[in-house]
């Protein structure tokens, strides 16, 4: 049966409203709160279980981006890592201790991280490689619509029955509105390599493997043959140090140093999700009509003039405005930079080149939350001023990858 563009597009779309829903409730809100509240561990066992499994989403990534390539399919792997992510998701609610409770949020990050390269290499497909940036924008911005609604759903069994009583239903919710996209977008066979016609591999045997191996280590000489690839892929790992550590560690930060409410801390999401979706939207326009590079060169100053401002701040009332411009700022980030990593691609590269995307930005979540946490740890004497000293380093990151991008290509 033949699916027609604008459900594809919705459907690919959904997506990022289901898999921020574990994004939002998992990663950023009810996990970190959970070990360093609830169960008292400290912020740098967070950060060893974010890392050690975003290693190994980064050193797999690649691999996995050539193999889908190399079979010209992109959906059963999205589909597989999705609903394992589910599963250790649920698992995390039913544990009384915080080892297992951190080993299945590893398991359970490391297939979104891996889940959401596949993802991202089907936007060339979904969009016919016409108006990237609006498509991506429209993904980017029902995400945050997915972040607001899953707040709203998962918040009451916070409330009512506790930080842990939320991650059963977030795995649920997540698979039920990722299903759209599971049955209506479908692989396009033969569109990711012009030669797979003529060498059609044979799916899941050794020798593909080892070709994929290969194949792998010439794709980062190719990538070096692309002009403005390798520094696009350097500025974003140097600013995504920064806006990963955001996003995780924000519940946190205005807890602990701003003193807000966990219902003031829901609240403070909703309303900085509605402007991420306002951000996202409208920067799908914005990239289609400047370029993605001067797009995502004016998002990391607004990024860098925010992250400064919370630095300085000790006002609730201030951190009522950071919220909805770092709101803006993640939906424009994400549309901007996956515009960009399409533009610098060859075609037939995109799925590989999205692995390498996968790959710095998971070794940036890597590197950037054992910075907070070996800063929040290092500096904890000061007291509550080692929250604001770590923030220091991520506006050091911010900073440098804007001036990393701006010898990139503007390819509109």
């Amino acid at each position: 049966m033949r699916v027609g563009k604008g459900l594809t597009i919705f459907s690919w779309s959904m997506y990022d409203f289901a898999n921020t829903i574990f994004a939002m409730n998992v990663i950023t809100l009810y996990f970190a709160l959970w070990v360093t509240v609830d169960m008292k561990g400290e912020d740098i066992l967070y950060s060893y279980a974010l890392s050690g499994s975003m290693l190994l989403s980064a050193l797999s990534a690649p691999i996995l981006g050539a193999i889908s390539d190399r079979l010209g399919r992109r959906m059963p792997f999205l589909i597989m890592f999705t609903i394992i992510c589910c599963v250790f998701t649920a698992l995390i609610g039913i544990v009384n201790k915080l080892v297992f409770g951190l080993i299945f949020f590893a398991v359970a990050n490391y297939c979104f991280q891996i889940a959401d390269v596949f993802y991202n290499s089907l936007l060339p497909q979904v969009s016919d490689g016409k108006q990237v940036g609006k498509i991506s924008g429209y993904g980017t911005s029902l995400g945050y619509v997915g972040t607001i609604v899953g707040l709203l759903l998962v918040s009451p069994f916070a409330l009512k029955w506790g930080r842990q009583m939320t991650f059963v239903p977030t795995a649920v919710f997540f698979f039920i509105f990722a299903l759209p996209c599971f049955l209506f977008v479908k692989d396009k066979k033969n569109d990711l390599d012009p030669r797979s016609k003529m060498h059609k591999p044979k799916k899941n045997s050794l020798s593909s493997v080892v070709q994929t191996f290969s194949k792998t280590k010439r794709t980062i000489v190719d990538i070096k043959k692309c002009p403005g690839l390798l520094r696009f892929l350097a500025a974003i790992f140097v600013a995504f140090n920064a806006i990963n550590t955001i996003f995780i560690f924000m519940s946190v930060y205005t807890k602990k140093v701003i003193g807000f409410t966990d219902q003031s801390i829901i609240t403070f999401y909703i309303v900085s999700s509605v402007f991420a979706i306002i951000g996202a939207f409208f920067t799908g326009f914005i990239t289609d009509k400047l370029g993605p590079k001067r797009t995502l060169s004016w998002v990391l100053v607004v990024w860098s003039v925010t992250v400064f401002l919370a630095i300085i701040s000790y006002s609730k009332l201030m951190f009522w405005f950071i919220g909805p411009v770092v709101g803006i700022s993640l939906g424009a980030t994400w549309t901007s930079a996956r515009a960009l990593a399409v533009s610098l691609s060859p075609p037939n590269m995109v799925g590989k080149v999205f692995g390498f995307y996968g790959l710095v930005g998971k070794t940036a979540s890597i590197i950037g939350p054992l910075v907070w946490g070996v800063s929040v740890w290092a500096f904890g004497f000061l007291g509550i001023i080692k929250y604001r000293i770590a923030v220091v380093f991520l506006l050091i990151f911010l900073l440098l990858g804007l001036m990393i991008l701006q010898k990139v290509p503007n390819n509109k």
